[in-house]
C-alpha cells in the first residue's frame, strides 16, 4: 500500500486519501482541515529544508523562471520547431545537472509544429502530429484564467520533469486551453504551434506570458525573483508583473521593480522575426490591462512591438552570439545588449560510441563539458573506429 505523509503533523495516509494543497508544483496531502490551515498560514515551514519531494528534487524555494514559446526536451514531444526551442531546452537541461533552482513555462501544443514527408519528387508535404500527452506529462489539479476578448479562458498546466546528472528536476509547466470550460475555437489555441494568424498568436502569447505568470502564483511559486524571457513572445509576463504590482489607489506603476525582475534574451536577427501587434488588436484581446500611452511608452507608438516590451522592461539583455549582439544593438540603437554565445548540453548531443569514448579518455566529461578539450589527446585511430560506429547506425 502507497501512503504519504502529512507534511504537519507526520500522520501518514493512503495516496488520494485526505485533503489536497498543491504547492511549487506538488500535491500535498493532510489528514484534517486544521493540518491544511496550518500549512496555507505558513507553507515554507513546512516544505524548505525537507529531504526529497515526489517530484524527486529537494524542496529549495525555485527562485527563477524561465519562459519560452516552445522547449525541445523530448523528441516525441513535439513543442518545438527549430533553434529556439533547442537552445531553451539545453539550457534548462544545463540548470538541473548545475542546481539552479529554475522552473520553466511554455506551452502544450496537441499537434505541434508538424510532421513533414518528401515525395518522389523531393516535394515537402506537412501533416499534424500525433501524441498523447499523458504519456509523458502529469496533469496538474489546477487551473487559472485569463481573459481574451472580453471572455474569460481557462488554463492548466501539465508537468515534465528535467531530470539532471544529479538527479536534481527542473520542473517544466506547458500550459494548455483543451478543456471542456472553453469554447471550441478557445480549446484549438494551444493546439498548433505558431499556427493561426496575428490574433491567434497574440492569443498564444498572453496564455504563456499573462496566464504562466498566474499559474507559478497558483502553484505556490511565490518566491519568484528572476523572470527570464526567451524571445518576445514571452513579452507580457512583464505586463502582468506591472499589473499587480501597482500600488492599490495610485497612478503610479513600479518600472523599475519590474525591470529588476526580468532578464531578455533576443534571437533574431532580422525585422520579421519580432512580432508586432496592432493597438486596435491588442485592445480588443487585452482589454484595459494597461492604459494605452503606457503600453505605447514600453511596446512602441505605433503598434506593439514585443521585442521593445522586452528591452523596455528588462535589466539585462543579451544576444546569443557575439555578432548576434553587435547586430541587435544596431537593431535596437540605445539599449544595452550583451552576448552569451549559444551552447549545446553536450550529454544529450553526444552519441553513444562517442560517450564511450569520453568514458574511457576523459572520465567525469558529462559533469564537466569543458574538460573535452582534452579530446585532442584521444588517438586517432579511436576517433576513426567510434566515427565509423556512429555512421554505421
Amino acid at each position: 500500500m502507497t501512503t504519504v505523509k502529512d507534511p504537519v503533523c507526520g500522520m501518514m495516509l493512503r495516496v488520494g486519501e485526505g485533503l489536497s494543497v498543491v504547492y511549487q508544483g506538488r500535491e500535498l496531502r493532510f489528514c484534517s482541515d486544521l493540518c491544511r490551515q496550518t500549512f496555507l498560514a505558513t507553507p515554507e515551514r513546512y516544505t524548505t529544508g525537507s529531504e526529497e519531494s515526489a517530484s524527486g528534487a529537494t524542496d529549495a524555494t525555485r527562485r527563477i523562471a524561465y519562459f519560452s514559446m516552445e522547449v525541445a526536451v523530448d523528441s516525441r514531444m513535439p513543442t518545438y520547431s527549430g533553434g529556439l526551442g533547442v537552445l531553451a531546452g539545453d539550457t534548462l537541461r544545463s540548470c538541473a545537472d548545475l542546481k539552479i533552482p529554475v522552473v520553466a513555462v511554455s506551452l502544450l501544443y496537441w499537434k505541434g509544429y508538424f510532421d513533414q514527408t518528401l515525395d518522389d519528387w523531393g516535394n515537402q508535404h506537412e501533416r499534424p502530429v500525433t501524441w498523447d500527452p499523458k504519456l509523458l506529462l502529469r496533469a496538474l489539479p489546477i487551473t487559472v484564467q485569463v481573459t481574451f476578448e472580453n471572455r474569460s479562458l481557462t488554463i492548466r498546466a501539465w508537468q515534465y520533469e528535467i531530470i539532471g546528472t544529479t538527479g536534481f528536476v527542473v520542473p517544466l509547466l506547458l500550459l494548455d486551453t483543451n478543456l471542456p470550460e472553453n469554447n471550441p475555437h478557445d480549446r484549438e489555441l494551444t493546439s498548433w504551434l505558431y499556427g493561426g494568424d496575428n490574433r491567434e498568436r497574440l492569443a498564444q502569447e498572453i496564455i504563456l506570458g499573462i496566464g504562466g505568470v498566474r499559474m507559478l502564483q497558483a502553484l505556490g511559486y511565490t518566491q519568484i525573483q528572476r523572470f527570464h524571457m526567451n524571445e518576445g513572445h514571452a513579452a507580457l509576463l512583464a505586463i502582468e508583473l506591472l499589473r499587480a504590482m501597482k500600488p492599490s489607489g495610485t497612478a503610479e506603476w513600479d518600472f523599475n521593480i519590474v525591470r529588476s525582475r526580468c532578464i531578455f534574451t533576443t534571437h533574431t536577427p532580422v525585422p520579421a522575426g519580432h512580432d508586432r501587434f496592432s493597438y486596435d488588436l491588442v485592445r480588443n484581446g487585452l482589454g484595459n490591462i494597461l492604459p494605452l500611452e503606457v503600453l505605447q511608452m514600453l511596446g512602441g507608438r505605433d503598434e506593439l512591438n514585443m521585442t521593445l516590451l522586452g528591452l523596455n522592461l528588462s535589466h539585462y539583455v543579451n544576444g546569443v552570439a557575439k555578432r548576434h549582439g553587435q547586430v541587435s544593438q544596431e537593431m535596437f540603437p540605445g539599449y544595452a545588449i550583451d552576448s552569451i554565445t549559444n551552447g549545446v548540453h553536450s550529454a544529450t548531443w553526444t552519441c553513444e560510441s562517442f560517450k564511450a569514448l569520453y568514458d574511457q579518455h576523459i572520465p567525469g566529461w558529462i559533469n564537466d563539458p569543458f574538460s573535452l578539450r582534452y579530446a585532442l589527446s584521444i588517438p586517432n585511430t579511436e576517433i576513426w573506429t567510434a566515427h565509423v560506429e556512429a555512421k554505421q547506425r
